[in-house]
């Protein structure tokens, strides 16, 4: 009996050992993998004082009229993620792409990651680049924050165009985001090993290798650092803050949706009823999925220039 239990417990050993040593592998080269990342990004905008912090933005192109770009939730990069859609918006326009707390090459934050403390602080960079009179651009939940920025802001804003914009009271939008085990996980080199398994996420995207290897590289810094799970914990919150409100009735808004979209019901019919709720509201549908910029940066482009010069004709 003595022998087979030897075996037994020595059988118990080797498995509770090979995952342990695996996970104590793959931490140990994440710490290594990691310092090696942010050794080599690559600075890019500019840096601007924010309530004692630096937040980085990139600006493009010099015309008489601003764009100012905010990403979605989770865009580790978003100066980088819009390069596409500047290139072609730069050509007649100034284009700001803000990189909010927690994204890009901006500081960490240490407020909690409200609508209203998001907006103020994006008001505040542009305010740090004396930017007063702009077009506001935003991305998946920026269509959130755009509600709270117009109420706060409008009389500097001249319109908003919202990329596959979330909508208020839209279905799913009291589901809270599941953040827990992230770190742990990132810790543990598991979302490393996972990300590299899961192939080149930006295959067949208009970007550079040098612009997909910065973005890689900051997606290691961003996606599961304090101040993105802090975001995405008031995911909810966000949503419930601006229930059952609309834009300015006077302020133009152009929203351009995604098809292919079927993630939330009735999605293209939530925006008809926004824009419609404006007195100068358009809805354009494109065929993607809900990056629009990454494939379809040329037709976005065109409708919010077409957008943007009938309103400046009024």
């Amino acid at each position: 009996m003595r022998r087979p239990l030897k075996i037994a417990l020595w059988t118990v050993g080797v498995l509770v050992a090979v995952p342990v040593l695996t996970l104590a592998t793959t931490s140990i080269v994440n710490v290594v993998a990691t310092r090696s990342d942010l050794a080599a990004i690559t600075p890019y905008g500019e840096l601007v004082p924010v309530d004692g912090k630096e937040m980085n933005v990139v600006v493009s192109g010099t015309g008489d009229e601003t764009i100012v770009l905010l990403p979605g939730l989770g865009t580790a990069a978003p100066g980088l993620d819009f390069q596409p859609l500047i290139d072609e918006l730069d050509d007649t326009r100034r284009v700001v792409a803000v990189e909010p707390f927690g994204t890009g090459l901006s500081d960490q934050a240490d407020t909690p990651r409200t609508a209203a403390n998001i907006v103020g602080e994006v008001h505040e960079a542009l305010q740090q680049l004396g930017v007063d009179r702009y077009a506001l651009m935003g991305h998946s939940i920026a269509g959130v924050y755009a509600l709270e920025y117009s109420e706060r802001y409008a009389d500097e804003l001249t319109a908003f165009v919202g990329i596959d914009s979330s909508v208020p009271d839209q279905p799913g939008w009291d589901t809270p985001v599941a953040t827990d085990g992230l770190a742990q996980l990132r810790d543990l080199g598991l979302l490393r090993v996972a990300s590299a398994l899961g192939g080149d996420a930006y295959e067949g995207l208009p970007y550079d290798e040098a612009a997909k290897d910065q973005m890689r590289r900051l997606t290691t810094k961003n996606a599961t650092a304090p101040t993105l799970l802090d975001e995405m914990d008031h995911v909810t919150a966000n949503f419930a803050s601006v229930s059952g409100e609309t834009f300015p009735a006077t302020l133009p808004v152009l929203l351009v949706v995604a098809e292919d979209d079927a993630d939330v019901e009735g999605w293209l019919r939530l925006h008809e009823e926004q824009a419609a709720s404006v007195e100068e509201g358009r809805v354009v549908a494109l065929d993607g999925d809900h990056y629009l910029h990454h494939t379809r940066s040329p037709e976005i482009a065109d409708a919010t220039d077409g957008f943007l010069e009938s309103v400046a004709a009024r």
